[in-house]
């Protein structure tokens, strides 16, 4: 892992922004989901299977999993597990709740103007399971969704030989999501998105998943909607001379070992401590079970970047817009008026990434690659719609009439003065 002066950073900044840079997803993977898209919007449940049987190498029947199913796998999990999935969907589910909106409305002179909160009829859910299995993922995505008033959820999931992964499937029989289907990557986007035989089309996806699932959503988009285009996992710590270098070490290794792809970066002001780190970084590599990834994650996108002050790494922290953004300094809050673009953000030595994965409540679906310049963690607003209301007395038509008249004719919309015009 590289150690480097502020003044030295550019190269890796510009590094950084490349690979969260669209254009960089290569050709032929656009032109395969592009094609797939196309095969599934034609043919339905017949494109669907042959790709999950291509890419997936299971032969299906159906595409549904049923409910006796489900059941059955969700008696595999050990009882440790069920508690601890019921303990963190319970605080999930309590922060979301916080989140509500409500309808309103004034009245003046005649006109009154108001918001309608509805929430979507219909949404559909990407749990990724081709290497690995998620539950919490069904948490975080389901839970918003219940929460906002959502009436139909459909679950896709990939089954690595033809089952369903038991603890996926507990925290689907714990949310009590009736419709879920055996398939993933971009046939599963595509199915949502479009329909086939078997599955109605959505009004919205959500939820990670690999490059051809990220594509795939950015394709739709504008045909259905999605919550985010997610990148490579991301993290960025802000700590001083105060801070724990294992406590460090430990939270940077835990996302570069997401993927080679994801990012591990750390600000500093202390020279002393930024070797530290670096030592205790390859001490803990090398007992890591996924080493090799995290090896290659943290060569090519981790750093120890030493500040000339902690306000100077405060700056760095906002022009890269981390996904992840833990301080560890002698005082954590003092900072917090000063950061503006992050996901998440982690106070104190004890607020670990990790915690907000699982248990703490916030949503751990958030903005990558920089995004957090301008879009949110998902919520339950990403399940809602707003609607305007106008409704206007003969009294409020009237006082607003020659304003409304004045502006049409001088953007020359005739017609929209006419309509005023006929009413006098």
């Amino acid at each position: 892992m590289r150690i480097l002066k502020w003044h030295d950073i550019q190269p890796f900044m510009e590094l950084l922004r490349k690979r969260a840079s669209a254009s960089s997803i290569e050709d032929d993977i656009q032109k395969t989901v592009r094609k797939i898209i196309a095969d599934v919007k034609r043919q339905g449940d017949d494109a669907v299977k042959r790709y999950t049987e291509k890419f997936d190498l299971i032969k299906l029947k159906s595409l549904a999993v049923s409910q006796k199913e489900i059941e059955a796998s969700a008696q595999k999990v050990e009882n440790n597990f069920s508690q601890a999935l019921k303990h963190a969907a319970k605080r999930i589910r309590t922060f979301h709740e916080c989140q509500k909106e409500r309808s309103w409305e004034f009245s003046e002179n005649g006109v009154t103007v108001g918001q309608i909160i509805r929430p979507l009829e219909r949404v559909g859910v990407y749990v990724p399971g081709g290497k690995a299995a998620y539950p919490s993922t069904v948490l975080m995505n389901v839970i918003p969704a219940q929460v906002a008033g959502v009436k139909e959820i459909a679950l896709c999931v990939p089954t690595p030989g033809g089952k369903i992964n038991p603890y996926v499937a507990f925290a689907i029989k714990l949310l009590n999501v009736k419709e879920v289907y055996r398939i993933g990557g971009a046939q599963a986007v595509a199915a949502l998105a479009y329909g086939t035989e078997t599955i109605k089309k959505v009004d919205k996806i959500v939820g990670p998943g690999n490059i051809f699932v990220a594509v795939a959503k950015r394709m739709a988009f504008g045909d259905v909607g999605i919550d985010m285009v997610a990148g490579p996992s991301e993290i960025l710590i802000i700590a001083d001379k105060t801070a724990d270098p294992s406590f460090i070490a430990s939270d940077l290794l835990s996302q570069a070992e997401h993927d080679e792809m994801a990012s591990s970066v750390l600000l500093t002001d202390s020279a002393e401590l930024a070797e530290k780190v670096k030592k205790e970084t390859e001490v803990r590599l090398k007992s890591l079970v996924r080493k090799e990834i995290a090896k290659k994650s943290l060569g090519k996108y981790g750093a120890i970047i030493i500040t000339k002050d902690i306000d100077a790494a405060v700056d760095i922290a906002n022009h890269i817009a981390p996904e992840h953004l833990e301080v560890m300094t002698k005082n954590p809050s003092a900072l917090l008026p000063g950061i503006k673009n992050a996901g998440a953000i982690f106070l104190g030595q004890w607020a670990t990434e990790p915690l907000g994965d699982y248990a703490a409540g916030p949503n751990h679906t958030l903005p990558t690659s920089g995004t957090a310049r301008f879009s949110s963690p998902l919520g339950v607003y990403d399940f809602i719609k707003r609607t305007s209301l106008i409704n206007a007395t003969k009294e409020g038509f009237s006082a607003l009439a020659k304003t409304v008249e004045t502006l049409a004719d001088v953007e020359g919309l005739e017609a929209h003065g006419n309509t005023v015009r006929v009413r006098k």
